[in-house]
């Protein structure tokens, strides 16, 4: 049985794990920074990490974060990020479960739409679209070098 929930701290070394597979050319966070991106990252207002638990087992997780916005009558948007589904529990319902859930997340807050940026992967977009997302806008990203970063 998979339910989804809100992640807890004891949540931490599954989703570090998760996260490896995500980014496999990341090197491991070690253990005191990872529990202080935890602590910032699990007291941020409107910052849900959810997770997918397979019989007691994290079987994936996504990051939801609501931003308030001042535009669509005051209506807050949902961002959706590092989506991922350990390799063991794929094509099982788990990434389904854990999108409905962040949808979910997303109305009870009032949010207008959900929003999320996709791997440039067919296989990826053909998920998301089962999903019911479309492709509405065109994705820009421009990474900070690692020494702007911190």
């Amino acid at each position: 049985m998979i339910t989804v929930r809100p992640a807890v701290a004891a949540d931490l070394p599954a989703l570090l794990a998760l996260y490896g597979e995500l980014n496999p050319d990341d090197a491991p966070l070690p253990e005191a920074g990872a529990d202080a991106v935890w602590e910032a990252m699990s007291t941020q207002r409107g910052r849900t990490v959810l997770v997918a638990d397979a019989d007691g087992t994290v079987a994936g997780t996504a990051d939801c974060l609501v931003m308030p916005n001042l535009t669509r009558g005051g209506r807050a948007i949902l961002f959706v990020e590092n989506v991922v589904v350990a390799g063991a529990f794929q094509r099982r319902g788990v990434g389904r479960r854990l999108m409905e859930a962040a949808v979910g997340v997303g109305e009870a807050a009032g949010c207008y739409k959900v929003q999320l940026l996709a791997a440039d992967d067919a296989y990826v977009h053909t998920f998301y679209e089962a999903c019911g997302f479309r492709a509405r806008a065109k994705g820009f990203r421009r990474y900070v070098p690692e020494e702007h970063g911190r």
